[in-house]
């Protein structure tokens, strides 16, 4: 099958990959043994990445793996193949004996796999057999990502496969501790820190992912600026002002909404991005010394726009659930339109008066 010859040495699939290192021996054939120590070339991918730059090519083959110098008594851990998942769990293994086996999530990390069901039981059972993990370890327990729960039904697994499931701490960092404990987990190990950096960290994505769109949307707004009660013009006194106010809309949703997510009243994530429109679109109005309509048009687009990015950074946090996301873009996404088209057709009035 091609998910066993993706792990076999010599296969095109592992051609180039500066990661592999060796090659163990075990029963099940001869499994990949992978550096724990990121190079240049890794952070360079991850930085990239960050950028939304080949973001979806970047994976790595599922399978199973090997760290340090494995034996059939060394600890099985599971991850995504999203590789900055993958060079999380291995550069966190350093100077360990284990195995990682690799599910296909299609390049998403463990988190958002889970929800989507790709790092779910049925994958977790199919890749555990077609690595032959039951010939490669003589123990029953595999260790799973703990944001990987919600994807798999740990009682069937053991149905399926015989072996058990072990939820792991949720920073890869303490999996040594974890280890060494008897893979006893502390509270701490438990806990979902959400920091400031982290929040921050989803940042660069957002704006190479709207940049785009948010080009097309200032366009609009200066060719619509032309229309008046004498025709049509290009609006190049008012070009300035119009560019100032889509970006600086775009910059408030994309990182105000992260950075100050926890500052922000209710639960709400478009109610967050709304509160930050209503801010912005005030400043905007004030310092743009607009009359009473067009003021009026900027402030409901603002909360608009900023209450729908606001709305696409759920995806990118643990505080939600993908059925609460989908209860709020029920009755967000209405009023979001709603804002916008009453700002829209105030602003066109604007023209005319």
């Amino acid at each position: 099958m091609r998910d066993q010859k993706d792990i076999v040495p010599g296969s095109p699939a592992m051609v180039n990959r500066h990661w592999v290192v060796g090659y163990v021996e075990a029963s099940a054939g001869r499994v990949p043994r992978v550096a724990t120590r990121l190079t240049w070339r890794d952070r360079l991918g991850t930085a990239a990445v960050l950028w939304n730059i080949g973001r979806k090519s970047y994976r790595v083959e599922p399978g199973l793996y090997a760290v340090g110098r494995p034996t059939d008594k060394s600890p099985l851990l599971a991850t995504a193949n999203y590789k900055f998942s993958f060079d999380t769990l291995r550069e966190a293994l350093e100077g360990l004996d284990a195995w990682i086996l690799v599910l296909d999530t299609q390049g998403i990390n463990v988190w958002c796999a889970a929800g989507k069901g790709t790092f779910g039981t049925d994958e977790l059972v199919n890749r555990m057999t077609v690595a032959g993990v039951s010939r490669v370890v003589n123990h029953t327990t595999v260790i799973l990502p703990q944001l990987g729960g919600p994807g798999v039904a740990a009682h069937e697994v053991r149905r399926r496969t015989g072996f058990r499931v072990v939820y792991g701490p949720v920073r890869a960092s303490d999996i040594p501790v974890f280890l060494r404990d008897g893979m006893c987990a502390t509270p701490e190990m438990r806990r979902v820190s959400f920091t400031l950096h982290d929040r921050l960290e989803v940042v660069p994505v957002e704006l190479a992912q709207r940049f785009a769109t948010t080009l097309l949307i200032m366009l609009v707004f200066f060719l619509a600026a032309g229309v008046g009660r004498d025709g049509y013009s290009l609006a190049l006194v008012q070009w300035p002002g119009i560019a100032a106010a889509v970006w600086v809309n775009f910059l408030a949703g994309i990182v105000l909404v992260p950075a100050l997510l926890p500052l922000l009243p209710g639960r709400s994530f478009a109610l967050k991005g709304a509160e930050i429109g209503v801010v912005t679109g005030a400043v905007i109005w004030l310092v743009g010394r607009y009359g009473l309509v067009g003021g009026a048009a900027l402030w409901l687009l603002s909360v608009a726009a900023c209450s729908f990015l606001g709305l696409m950074f759920t995806g990118a946090t643990p505080y939600t659930s993908a059925s609460g996301v989908r209860r709020e873009i029920r009755w967000a996404i209405p009023l979001q339109i709603a804002s916008a088209a009453i700002g829209l057709v105030l602003w066109l009035l604007a023209r005319w008066r």
